[in-house]
């Protein structure tokens, strides 16, 4: 089988450059172009990305020219990965599905919009349908599909199968977020260490609002958002990767601590029955420690390293009715990020709309 074209817009940061490790070797994708600002546009890649990962830079790429973020730069790639700032990936996503180009974007603009598919594959791969109301609608020849903030991913994925077996009337959720969330430079060293800084701006509205989409129901060129309450509250934690998440949820009908993890452990969906490359056999794994799980072990566990979440800490929550709590912690830049749009690629190949 050839491999797909693709090209990664915004590759220099910590997004892009994920990217640009996770389709090196990938079996369907093969990277045509890596693209930048005019900061970066015209040296070496190797030169051009700080390279935030602990290897160095991998020498496929060191030697690629980057190019300047625009439509004619990607013209030998057919499949769009975008890591750009939301400010710039607003002006240039429609520019390019309107060009014909597919996007698989991480880039927080456009999520909420009520064309725009917002997938985590494992939870919703039905609302994939909202792209041919999407094209008609904005009269493009391609299409733009969204991956959710990190840390919603992180809690979404394990609510899924809890939502399917018992029901959801409400979901508090505190969040303790990697810095890695914030790019390489963030967070001030100083600011962080021996701290927790109790605000990351925008961060609880996303957290609030994505899910309500995510695990809604399709009704013919719409979203009608679940009708679940959901509270956040958002940290910044000195963890370099990894979002941990403490979750209580009120189920819709009483379930026992052993009976939710159970759900939850055998929890598998779309992408596990597809075999699709970046699917973790098993996305939520249930640890039994009762100090697990913990951000330095959970972010590269399980069959694809980043990919999964894992939960532990199952137990009833004495204060909600029917209530479960719960700690979820994943790769927030892996399962969060890079590995959530290349997956929702692998999807969108899978199901005849990457040909």
């Amino acid at each position: 089988m050839a491999k797909i074209p693709v090209a990664v817009l915004g590759a220099t940061g910590t997004v892009g450059q994920h990217f640009v490790k996770l389709l090196l070797d990938h079996p369907w994708f093969e990277l045509a172009a890596l693209t930048a600002s005019e900061r970066s546009a015209g040296k070496r890649y190797g030169d051009a990305a700080k390279w935030y990962l602990s290897e160095e830079v991998p020498e496929q790429v060191a030697d690629v020219e980057v190019r300047l973020t625009e439509p004619r730069a990607v013209e030998d790639a057919k499949l769009l990965f975008s890591a750009m700032p939301a400010e710039e990936a607003a002006k240039i996503e429609p520019v390019c599905a309107e060009a014909g180009f597919i996007m698989s974007s991480n880039s927080s603009n456009f999520r909420m919009d009520p064309d725009v598919p917002l997938i985590i594959p494992e939870v919703n791969p039905d609302h994939l349908k909202l792209i041919e109301a999407q094209k008609k609608q904005r009269g493009w020849d391609g299409f733009i599909v969204k991956n959710p903030n990190c840390t919603t991913i992180v809690f979404v994925l394990p609510l899924k199968p809890l939502l399917d077996a018992f029901g959801i009337n409400s979901v508090l959720v505190a969040s303790m977020q990697a810095l890695s969330g914030a790019g390489y430079a963030g967070v001030p060293s100083m600011a962080i260490e021996d701290n927790v800084i109790p605000f990351i701006a925008k961060e609880e509205g996303k957290t609030e609002d994505e899910p309500l989409k995510l695990l809604g129901k399709l009704s013919g060129k719409n979203i009608e958002q679940a009708p679940i309450r959901i509270s956040a509250s958002c940290h910044r934690v000195p963890v370099l990767d990894g979002h941990t998440t403490a979750v209580f949820v009120e189920l819709g009908k009483p379930a026992s601590p052993e009976e939710a993890a159970e759900v939850l452990s055998k929890f598998k969906a779309k992408p596990q029955k597809l075999k699709l490359p970046s699917a973790p056999e098993q996305p939520v794994i249930v640890s039994p420690e009762e100090n697990m799980p913990q951000p330095r072990y959970a972010r590269y566990a399980g069959s694809v390293p980043g990919m999964a979440v894992v939960v532990g800490r199952v137990r009833k929550d004495p204060a909600l009715k029917n209530g479960i709590k719960f700690i979820a912690s994943g790769h927030n830049v892996i399962r969060g990020a890079a590995g959530a749009a290349v997956l929702n690629a692998e999807l969108l190949k899978a199901e005849g709309y990457l040909k």
